[in-house]
């Protein structure tokens, strides 16, 4: 897709065409040289979505409930967008998407848009392409953006440095008070839901989860819990209360400023993850001899990973000495800041950081400038 043909296609993304915004998250998730692009053009238009989280065990309901939320968000007026992550077989590499099945009620519905995404391997229970996902989305203007990730375990919490609101599902018979202390992923959580509370021992659960929440402090929120029976719609037990409750935690978010601090935290976290991303495709091809020294036991891994370092670094070196080549490392370590060497102009020997930043050297062809901070 080239430049023209992307931005025609954002054009019409942003402008209510459903099949043009299918087309941009091809884009995004196929990871394309012109996502870029997209991503930097539509970043004026977003960052007015509130984005809600649904996570659980396989099985809670949590598909279900998506559509349920659905249901009661557009019979509030609401345009409603949905991010559904499938896993992906670490075998044949397929993904049935097969989430959107329990959401047919909506499908002809143009004020909401489901989108089914594979995991493609990536850990926490997203896709690599969610958080540029949720950007499109979010620039083409849809009030609420509800993103349901796989069936998750004790550890995958990715979801908590993506949503607003995070719920978590539980259902009955999936564990005992023990497993409800140590299970990491209720501790992300801003609402409970108790689905399938019709079934024997729900109860049992809400109590296990008031002892877990009554070990810690939660600071200005403490997560309620709600029971709920997702099986319809937006009329089943539960649904209004938890859409009351995601809409009193939204208020607490924008009064208190955790809002602006989350997000804040989220845009970190996808700064580093894009960045180690990268590092590690350059350093994927690097490590091949140093493996083989590890595994023979003449190298130990420390001095692996220091020696890939090195090689990142000499390989900056080299591209600043592309990028400047008045200057070299041996004339400017040593060259004082405000005076040439051998003019007899007073300046101080301290030792300058190399290689020199474009903001702080001014392009001479001389190692000496007077704004020179090598």
């Amino acid at each position: 897709m080239s430049t023209t043909h992307a931005r025609t296609e954002l054009d019409r993304a942003l402008n209510g065409d459903t099949r043009a915004l299918a087309r941009m998250l091809s884009l995004v998730e196929d990871d394309s040289p012109r996502m870029r692009e997209v991503i930097r053009d539509l970043l004026p238009r977003t960052g007015r979505a509130r984005i809600i989280g649904l996570t659980g065990a396989p099985g809670v309901g949590k598909s279900t409930m998506t559509g349920a939320l659905v249901g009661a968000f557009r019979a509030a007026g609401r345009r409603v967008a949905v991010l559904a992550v499938d896993p992906t077989s670490p075998f044949t590499g397929g993904a049935l998407l097969g989430d959107r099945i329990r959401m047919q009620e909506h499908a002809t519905d143009e004020a909401v848009f489901i989108r089914s995404m594979a995991s493609r391997g990536h850990l926490g229970g997203l896709a690599a392409a969610t958080p540029q996902a949720i950007r499109v989305l979010d620039a083409a203007g849809f009030e609420l953006i509800i993103i349901e990730t796989v069936g998750v375990g004790q550890a995958e919490v990715a979801i908590a440095s993506l949503a607003d609101s995070v719920v978590v599902l539980l259902a009955p018979g999936m564990g005992d008070a023990v497993q409800a202390a140590k299970a990491g992923i209720l501790e992300v959580a801003d609402i409970f839901v108790v689905n399938k509370a019709d079934k024997p021992d729900a109860q049992q659960v809400v109590r296990d989860l008031r002892n877990m929440l009554a070990l810690g402090d939660h600071g200005g929120w403490k997560p309620p819990i709600i029971t709920a029976t997702a099986v319809k719609g937006p009329k089943d037990e539960g649904t209004a209360e938890l859409v009351t409750r995601l809409d009193a935690h939204w208020t607490w978010l924008t009064e208190s400023g955790e809002l602006e601090r989350r997000r804040r935290a989220r845009a970190r976290e996808e700064i580093t993850a894009l960045a180690f991303a990268a590092l590690r495709g350059r350093v994927a091809t690097s490590v091949d001899d140093l493996a083989a020294g590890v595994a023979d036991g003449t190298l130990d891994p420390f001095q692996a990973a220091d020696e890939i370092l090195d090689r990142q670094n000499r390989q900056i070196r080299q591209k600043d000495l592309r990028l400047y080549p008045w200057l070299s490392p041996s004339s400017c370590r040593l060259t004082p800041s405000t005076g040439r060497p051998g003019s007899g102009r007073p300046g101080s020997a301290r030792r300058r950081r190399w290689p020199p930043s474009p903001r702080s050297c001014a392009p001479s062809r001389s190692c000496w400038a007077s704004s020179m901070r090598c």
